[in-house]
């Protein structure tokens, strides 16, 4: 099996999902990302991992983490602070972030247990340019340090970087970050029945 890690930090108004503001408050940006953690945080739940992580930055969990190994962030930028947390696992493990809440199931289910033969490594696009998931059978925080982050060739360097060193890439289906309010619509669409799914009634 793998080891599941997901990225998140504090729900602070101010602090988090500040793109969606306007039209939300920021006290609505920041409920709106303590959801999609707890939305994703809830589906991977529902699969057996080696180990769950939370890899969190801040100081109040925006909701129940029992049986998660909560850890947190490393100092520097975001390539550093995969880097790091990726370095402190053993065997498959697979991260993504806090604001995946619209993942397919399917997906979860295929990275926990189910890695071809031959598989070294899954990239997960994300359609801003980013990625949403990276996972490695080897974990290797140099395969993402001094990649440059949230721009819109992120993406590409970061599986240029797998290749390059020699991983056989899996790609996952392609994901769109909740930054926007087109982002949060179009999610909420997909999530009837949860908070986010009252925006698209």
């Amino acid at each position: 099996m793998t080891t599941l890690i997901m990225l998140a930090k504090e729900c602070i108004p101010g602090k988090v999902k500040t793109r969606l503001h306007p039209p939300l408050s920021l006290e609505a940006a920041a409920d709106i990302a303590a959801a999609c953690i707890d939305i994703t945080a809830t589906a991977v739940e529902s699969f057996e991992w080696t180990r769950k992580i939370l890899c969190f930055d801040g100081d109040s969990l925006p909701r129940d983490f029992d049986g998660w190994d909560v850890i947190e962030q490393a100092r520097g930028g975001l390539d550093e602070r995969i880097g790091a947390v990726f370095d402190v696992c053993s065997g498959p493990s697979v991260l993504i972030g806090m604001d995946s809440p619209h993942l397919d199931p399917l997906v979860l289910e295929t990275v926990s247990r189910n890695w071809p033969e031959g598989c070294d490594a899954w990239f997960g696009p994300a359609v801003d340019g980013g990625f949403w998931a990276l996972g490695l059978r080897e974990p290797d925080g140099d395969v993402v340090r001094g990649v440059p982050m949230s721009r819109g060739d992120t993406g590409a360097i970061q599986y240029a970087r797998l290749i390059d060193a020699g991983l056989a890439t899996a790609i996952l289906p392609s994901l769109r970050d909740i930054d926007t309010i087109d982002d949060l619509d179009a999610a909420a669409r997909l999530l009837p029945g949860t908070v986010l799914g009252t925006r698209a009634s």
